[in-house]
């Protein structure tokens, strides 16, 4: 076959496989277009998660008549006044957008510039335009976009839900929003509004980070640190959280470069290289980080869809963002966040220690006759005496401890019941007898020929994740428990469109959980295998691992998946004192559990030590 010139359409149809890859992906698109053409508001409309409908609706300068026809060809664009693909100041510049999009789906533009008489419209339905026609409009830009990939129906069938598209439509938006707090941006899915994002006022800074606590949550705008720093063209401002405020996965990492949204591997790993001694290798910081620098020291060109830059000095980015955060994180070393859940913290009872008792006769020493002069009376707090109050309807008294817990005060048990002292190491099982719990996390146990150090909470988890597993197989549904009170969980509204999207499974599981209005959830049934857990802590763990492993596994899969993250939140905790009973029964389960000898994550439950290598450390052999 003779080499010949494809035909325009089909060209426009190729390029839209690089620009339109879904929904989310139309939507940047025009938002961006829409942001150049200097909108203070932006609203969208998606109808069935944009498959069905998209419209994008702006008060930007508008566009005439001639302007239309232009904007709809190929690589026509306003934003290169110089052609110089090394000065690029706006978000788009490649004039691929609306041709590309018009060649998979029905496009109709209405635009209107503030000295025009009317609006004008122009309609491309699979590459085939029509002439603009005056209509009645208002000033600005309405663009819809109808029937997304009817012309390319293969491309059809790669698209998700509806429910999925909707999320990725609101995150690309929500991350556009960040970069430009002074702009209102709202949308709707049907009759749904999903995001309401006013203008904010006052300076850059104090702007931005109204925006982020809206977009984040109120506990990221308490607990942030301010990132303002530069050296030589680069300038790195913004927020990340304290080491103590974390997540599960790197979903709340947003990053700009001149007021771009981008995804950089290179800055993702600075940042968790920044946070090495401070945070643990499976938690996550979050931030908010712009990165203004000269046009002429950054490519945007590296891709169509313009999610990726490359830098012109990599070493300088890495460097000054590492320094950045450190210093920031230093300066806040003695601080750790500290939000208050009011609602939680009126609702926790206070320990009732019963009547105090007469103390002992005290002599002039200061102790008690029959207290050995070593030992430190401690006064004992029911909670933290900063968070301490006084209830109107139950007054507190001041209590002492009459002798201190030396148990607790060194934090190890080493007196097992006659039972225990009994029996011979060679009677008990593969992980022998226990002997001791050190900080209340390490149990010791001895085997015929070995020490064995055992992570109780590792340990719990395993055997709390293969139960629900069996009784999952067994049943079809684990047995739940109501809670007395419900738990009402605030969260932002794609994390409760992630919960809501498993309730089916999350059912099966014995976690029975509601919309309650606009962005919480409430948890009214738990499985009954972890009725001590947090309910708040593990909602909000859930909705970071569902977007973070996706709704691309298989139903058994993604029970496990729910499963490990459950059994995680209801497993004995490090911290927690148990007595010799209690350690035994843990490593007895142990022995009959499969795959006891890691946890949920992967790390190792228990670490055997045998005798002869204790003995050669002490050259006994």
């Amino acid at each position: 076959m003779p080499i010949r010139i494809l035909p325009s359409t089909l060209v426009n149809q190729i390029a839209a496989g690089e620009v339109v890859e879904r929904p989310a992906s139309v939507i940047k698109e025009l938002v961006e277009n829409a942001i150049d053409a200097g909108a203070t508001s932006v609203e969208v409309t998606l109808v069935d998660g944009g498959k069905s409908l998209m419209i994008v609706s702006d008060n930007g300068k508008g566009m005439s008549p001639d302007e239309l026809e232009l904007a709809v060809e190929r690589h026509a664009t306003s934003k290169l006044p110089d052609d110089n693909l090394f000065n690029i100041n706006f978000l788009g510049f490649r004039g691929e957008a609306l041709p590309s999009i018009s060649s998979v789906a029905r496009l109709s533009i209405i635009s209107r510039t503030k000295d025009a008489d009317s609006a004008w419209k122009i309609e491309v339905n699979g590459g085939e335009k029509s002439k603009p026609v005056p209509v009645s409009g208002i000033c600005g830009t309405r663009i819809e976009v109808r029937d997304l990939f009817y012309a390319t129906p293969a491309r059809l069938k790669f698209l998700k839900a509806s429910v999925s598209e909707t999320n990725a439509c609101v995150d690309i938006l929500t991350r556009i929003a960040l970069a430009n707090p002074h702009i209102s941006f709202y949308l709707k899915d049907g009759d749904r509004k999903k995001l309401s994002l006013n203008a904010e006022q006052g300076e850059l800074f104090d702007a931005r980070l109204k925006r982020l606590s809206e977009v984040m949550g109120r506990e990221f705008g308490e607990n942030s640190v301010l990132i303002d720093a530069a050296r030589e063209n680069l300038r790195i401002s913004g927020y990340v959280s304290l080491p103590t405020l974390n997540k599960a996965n790197s979903l709340h990492q947003y990053l700009f470069v001149n007021n771009r949204p981008v995804r950089d591997k290179l800055l993702l790993g600075a940042i968790k290289g920044a946070y090495m001694d401070v945070l643990a290798s499976n938690r996550y910081p979050l931030c908010a980080l712009f990165f203004d620098l000269d046009p002429a020291y950054v490519d945007v060109n590296v891709h169509p869809a313009k999610a990726e830059v490359r830098f012109y000095d990599n070493a300088l980015v890495r460097g000054l963002l590492v320094s950045a955060i450190r210093n920031a994180l230093n300066t806040e070393s003695r601080r750790a966040s500290q939000t208050l859940d009011l609602a939680a913290f009126v609702q926790d009872a206070i320990p009732d220690f019963g009547v105090p008792q007469t103390a002992p006769s005290m002599p002039a020493s200061g102790l008690p006759a029959d207290i050995p002069e070593t030992v430190e009376l401690r006064e004992h707090h029911p909670r933290p005496a900063a968070f301490s109050f006084q209830r109107d309807y139950a007054p507190q008294s001041c209590r002492q401890a009459d002798l201190p817990d030396l148990e607790y005060k060194f934090s190890v048990k080493t007196e097992a019941p006659e039972v225990y002292e009994s029996r011979k190491p060679e009677e008990a099982g593969p992980l022998g007898i226990p002997k001791a719990q050190f900080h209340n996390t390490y149990i010791i146990s001895q085997s015929e020929d070995s020490i064995i150090i055992i992570d109780q909470h590792a340990s719990h988890e395993r055997i709390v994740m293969e139960k629900m597993k069996a009784n999952l197989e067994k049943s079809g549904r684990l047995s739940s428990q109501m809670l007395l009170i419900p738990e009402i969980v605030e969260l932002d509204a794609s994390a409760k469109e992630r919960i809501l999207s498993v309730d089916a499974e999350l059912n099966k599981l014995g976690l029975e959980v509601e919309e309650f209005g606009p962005a919480a959830v409430i948890v009214r049934e738990i499985p009954a295998l972890i009725k001590d857990c947090d309910v708040k802590s593990l909602i909000v763990d859930l909705a970071d691992e569902i977007a973070e492993w996706g709704g691309e596994y298989a139903l058994t899969d993604k029970l496990h998946h729910i499963c490990a993250t459950i059994a995680c939140h209801g497993s004995v905790r490090a911290g927690r004192a148990l007595n010799f009973e209690e350690m035994n029964r843990l490593l007895r389960d142990m022995e009959k559990t499969d795959h006891s000898g890691q946890c949920n994550h992967g790390r190792p439950t228990y670490i055997e030590l045998k005798l002869k290598d204790i003995e050669k450390l002490f050259n006994r052999r």
